[in-house]
């Protein structure tokens, strides 16, 4: 009911949605003893404490089925009507990637030279990024996450989405833990003004780049910052 269609310039044709009655289906997962459910929530609290942002990646190739389990992972998070307002765009082509990350250097080098700002320059200091991109080629797998501003019906209507940045997020989120939990390491890299990664990879007018995900195994000299992460009791209000 909700499955695009893709069109040949790649804007997504959808069939319509508006108006259709609200038809449940039965849903009954089966409810896990409670011993068992704390196991597994303690194991994946476990897991998840160890993801890094990885910006040092060795050019291993890595099973190219995990990353696609994860993008589908990624595709099953809850949007705004159900409208699932994301494309993944898979980027394995070095000459593409190399093309990308130019791009973002080039965008970069004038950020980290003033248009970002000290205050924001000084919150970046500590990570030690700068304005080269290494993990744009170094990492095997580019993930471009693009979010639909709106899509076309099978008429050709322009219809809008709803909560597009709330579900494209969660969507990202999703895909950050089946990537770590898959043992792959990624980076969210949010280049600023990203217009240029649309025009690179022939994306249609209505998606807009949402954030790059290299993808791959850690170099054997990765270093990260030495960062601590909030307590949940900083993090967690109770009510």
């Amino acid at each position: 009911m909700t499955n695009p269609n893709p069109t040949t310039n790649g804007t997504q044709r959808w069939k319509p949605i508006h108006g259709l009655p609200y038809e449940p289906v039965p849903y009954r997962p089966p409810r896990l003893p409670w011993e068992e459910s704390l196991a597994r929530a303690a194991e994946l609290r476990r897991r998840m404490s160890e993801r890094r942002t990885v910006r040092m990646f060795s050019p291993d190739p890595v099973p190219e089925q995990a990353v696609l389990d994860a993008i589908a992972v990624a595709a099953t998070a809850p949007s705004g009507a159900h409208q699932q307002p994301w494309t993944f765009v898979l980027v394995d082509d070095p000459e593409v990637r190399r093309r990308i990350r130019e791009a973002a250097e080039r965008e970069e080098r004038i950020s980290y030279s003033g248009r970002l700002g000290e205050e924001w320059l000084a919150a970046l200091r500590p990570l030690g990024t700068d304005d080269v991109k290494p993990h744009l080629t170094d990492a095997p797998h580019l993930i471009v996450v693009f979010q639909q501003r709106y899509y076309l019906d099978e008429d050709g209507a322009r219809r809008k989405h709803y909560y597009v940045d709330e579900s494209v997020g969660i969507a990202v989120g999703m895909l950050l833990t089946a990537l770590h939990l898959s043992g792959l390491a990624a980076l969210t890299h949010t280049p600023s003004p990203m217009k240029f990664l649309g025009e690179v990879l022939g994306r249609p007018r209505n998606e807009k780049a949402f954030a790059v995900i290299p993808v791959g195994y850690p170099a054997d000299d990765c270093e990260v910052p030495n960062l601590t992460r909030k307590s949940l009791d900083q993090v967690l209000v109770r009510v």
